[in-house]
């Protein structure tokens, strides 16, 4: 029993520190991939803005999963009870809206929708 709590603890530790450090990355790319095109002059304005946000918001999620899972290994697997039951919960609520309003702050639709190109080819 020891061994499995150590061995889901490292684990835990694992996914968010992977999690964390996605998001890091992500920003520091999305930044710098945006003061790359600024400097080169290849972009600028709205269509950059759009650009940064959207390849940050792709690191937030991608970061948000591996925390999310952290998060599932910490409350079930280690001592699970009603309370860390709840407490994930309202985690994974939390997360999965904030997940929902990136996405459409990202593509400015919701993750159910399909593309415009999508409807008009499947009538």
């Amino acid at each position: 029993m020891v061994q499995l709590e150590t061995t889901t603890q490292v684990a835990r530790t694992i996914l968010e520190a992977a999690g964390v450090l996605i998001i890091l990355v992500g920003a520091l790319y999305a930044t710098g991939a945006s003061a790359l095109k600024i400097i080169k002059g290849s972009q600028m304005g709205l269509e950059m803005f759009r650009g940064y946000r959207r390849r940050l918001g792709r690191a937030i999620l991608l970061g948000l999963e591996f925390l999310v899972a952290g998060d599932i290994i910490n409350s079930v697997a280690i001592a699970p009870s009603f309370r860390s039951v709840g407490v994930l919960s309202t985690i994974v609520l939390i997360r999965t809206f904030l997940s929902f309003t990136l996405e459409v702050e990202m593509t400015g639709r919701w993750p159910w929708q399909r593309k415009e190109k999508d409807v008009t080819n499947s009538v």
